[in-house]
């Protein structure tokens, strides 16, 4: 695990290299303060099993209170079965995906521990740290949101930031990380209007690290600005739809 942030009563790590075969690399997130844990957006079945054996060195897994979903996305909630039933923890999902999260299988006795995101967010209370759950609704997913630590200042993002197949964990040089992102974010975001708002959004925070769930992290305040500024000026998704598609012949 790589740690994002420390102090004797608060940790960020997350782990980058979960992730095999055809799937699309994904990294897991773990927030520990003052002893209670919780999991962002753990992964699908083939992660879970050694994402859950690496917590033990990072907290009790008794200590495991909360998961955060982002979205409904299977490398983020494949394995929500597996961690509420060898687990004690409740789980947080947009409103609009509780009726979807059943189709993995999620078990009757452990259903009700899958607590909705109301759209306009929550606070989540870990280890007596207020965790902001901030709505990023359509980028990509029409239910979505982002988690803001305010002692580690790291907003963790989910898709938004997201790059695949660099050679590194940091970012260093912006410009030369953009090609990484350009594609996915056109393709995967829903509009420039979604992203807009959201930067309108996170420019309240005061933002040390943004932590995607794909790629590499911007792990300052100078290279978390740039992405925002980025994103500010990006067109993407709607924003390209042609007036009518042809018709396969």
């Amino acid at each position: 695990m790589l740690t994002l942030f420390e102090t004797a009563q608060h940790k960020n790590v997350f782990v980058d290299n979960l992730s095999s075969g055809h799937m699309v690399q994904a990294n897991q997130h773990v927030i520990v303060s003052n002893g209670i844990g919780m999991v962002l957006d753990p992964g699908g079945h083939k992660v879970y099993t050694k994402l859950f054996s690496m917590l033990s060195s990072e907290m009790e897994i008794s200590a495991l209170k909360h998961i955060f979903f982002s979205h409904q996305d299977p490398d983020i909630i494949a394995s929500t079965n597996g961690w509420l039933m060898v687990t004690n923890a409740d789980a947080y999902l947009s409103e609009l995906w509780m009726r979807f999260i059943p189709h993995f299988g999620v078990d009757e006795l452990v259903v009700e521990r899958i607590k909705p995101i109301p759209d306009e967010g929550m606070i989540i209370t870990v280890g007596d740290v207020p965790l902001k759950v901030i709505p990023a609704h359509f980028l990509h997913s029409p239910g979505n949101f982002q988690l803001y630590d305010p002692v580690a200042k790291i907003l963790y993002t989910g898709d938004l930031g997201a790059s695949l197949d660099m050679p590194y964990s940091f970012v260093e040089d912006f410009a030369a990380h953009v090609p990484y992102m350009e594609g996915f974010h056109k393709r995967y975001m829903a509009n420039s209007k979604a992203l807009k708002t959201w930067v309108n959004t996170v420019r309240q925070l005061d933002i040390e690290i943004i932590a995607p769930q794909h790629g590499a992290m911007f792990p300052n305040k100078e290279l978390s600005q740039r992405f925002i500024d980025w994103i500010d000026g990006l067109s993407c998704g709607t924003d390209f739809l042609p007036d009518k598609y042809a018709i396969p012949a």
